[in-house]
C-alpha cells in the first residue's frame, strides 16, 4: 500500500510538473510575441477544467464589410437566461457581448491591445452597460435550440440595422453594480475605472419590478459636466477628453421567422352525420432572422493616452 501511495504521489507530481511547464512555455511565448489572444489559447490547452457554462454554443463564420472572415462564438445559458457572443476583430480587439434577459441589461466589453510604438505595452478593457430591448435578440431558450447543419459556411446577415449611438454619462462602481446586474462585476473585473452607463438607462431600469432609482444611482458616478472636447481634437496625451469607440456585430439571430400553414380542426356540420373537418390557418416557427448592427460609444477618459485609436 505504501508503494502504491508513493507511485500515486509521484504521478501527481509529474502531472503538476507538466502543467507548470506548459504554463511557463505559454508565458515565455506571450512575453516575446506580446500576443494576448495566443496566450489565452495556449493557456486553455492545458486548463480544460473549470468550464461550467450551461447551454449550447454555436461557432459562426462571418464575413465582415471588408471581406474578411471572423469567427463568432455564441453561447446560450438557459438556467441564467443569458446569451454571450464573442469574437476577435482583425486588429486584435476582443469583443464580448452579454445579454441578461432577466434584468434587461446588455453589456459590451472591448479588450483593446496596446500600441507598442506609442508606449502601450499592455491592453485595456472597457465595458458599456445599456438597456436591452426585448425582441432585439432571440431568447436564450430559442438560441439553445439552434443547430448548425453546415458549420463551415460563411454567413451573411439578412438585414443591416445600421449604427446606434450611445452617449455615456457615468462610470459604474463595480462593487455597487448588483442593482444593475450581478454579471457586471465578474465580466468587467478588469475595467474597474472604465465601465460606463447612461442616465436614461438608469431611469429605464428603475421602472422594472424590484428596482429603485436610489440603488441604481448609488452604483454610478457622473462624468465632469464641463468637458466637451473630443480626443481627436486634443494634442496632449495626458489631457482628458471624450473618446469614441465603435464596433459592429456582423451576424446575430435578431428574431424568429414564422410560416403559415393549415391544420385540420373538428367542427359541427349542419347535417346529422357528425363532425366534419375544417381547415384552419396557423403560424409556426420555421427559422431565424439574422441581422448586423453597429454601436458607437462616446465616453469620458481621463487621458487621451486611453483613446489612441480615436484620431
Amino acid at each position: 500500500m505504501i508503494s502504491n501511495a508513493r507511485n500515486h504521489n509521484a504521478k501527481l507530481v509529474k502531472q503538476k510538473s507538466k502543467v507548470l511547464q506548459h504554463a511557463l512555455a505559454c508565458f515565455n511565448y506571450f512575453k516575446h510575441t506580446r500576443s494576448l489572444l495566443l496566450f489565452m489559447i495556449c493557456s486553455l490547452l492545458f486548463n480544460t477544467k473549470g468550464s461550467n457554462q450551461a447551454g449550447a454554443q454555436l461557432l459562426i463564420n462571418v464575413q465582415n464589410q471588408g471581406g474578411e472572415v471572423i469567427q463568432e462564438s455564441i453561447t446560450s445559458n438557459i438556467a441564467e437566461d443569458l446569451i454571450t457572443l464573442e469574437f476577435q476583430k482583425t486588429d486584435g480587439t476582443l469583443i464580448t457581448q452579454l445579454i441578461d434577459f432577466r434584468n434587461e441589461v446588455q453589456i459590451l466589453k472591448a479588450l483593446v491591445l496596446g500600441e507598442e510604438e506609442r508606449g502601450q505595452s499592455q491592453y485595456q478593457v472597457m465595458c458599456f452597460a445599456t438597456k436591452f430591448n426585448k425582441g432585439d435578440f432571440i431568447s436564450s431558450d430559442a438560441m439553445a435550440k439552434l443547430r448548425q447543419k453546415n458549420p463551415h459556411t460563411i454567413r451573411t446577415p439578412e438585414e443591416d440595422k445600421g449604427r446606434e449611438i450611445y452617449n455615456m454619462s457615468s462610470w459604474v462602481q463595480l462593487n455597487r453594480s448588483l442593482p444593475i446586474t450581478r454579471h457586471l462585476q465578474l465580466l468587467c473585473a478588469e475595467a474597474t475605472d472604465a465601465t460606463y452607463v447612461r442616465d436614461m438607462d438608469i431611469k429605464a431600469w428603475a421602472e422594472l419590478p424590484g428596482s429603485s432609482i436610489s440603488s441604481l444611482e448609488a452604483a454610478t458616478e457622473k462624468f465632469p459636466d464641463a468637458l466637451s472636447t473630443r480626443c481627436n481634437e486634443v494634442s496632449s496625451l495626458w489631457a482628458p477628453c471624450l473618446c469614441t469607440l465603435e464596433t459592429c456585430i456582423g451576424w446575430y439571430p435578431c428574431g424568429l421567422k414564422y410560416c403559415k400553414g393549415k391544420t385540420a380542426a373538428a367542427g359541427l356540420g349542419a347535417d346529422t352525420s357528425g363532425a366534419q373537418q375544417q381547415q384552419q390557418q396557423t403560424n409556426y416557427r420555421c427559422g431565424i432572422k439574422t441581422c448586423r448592427k453597429c454601436t458607437q460609444f462616446t465616453y469620458y477618459v481621463r487621458q487621451k493616452q486611453q483613446c489612441l485609436w480615436d484620431e
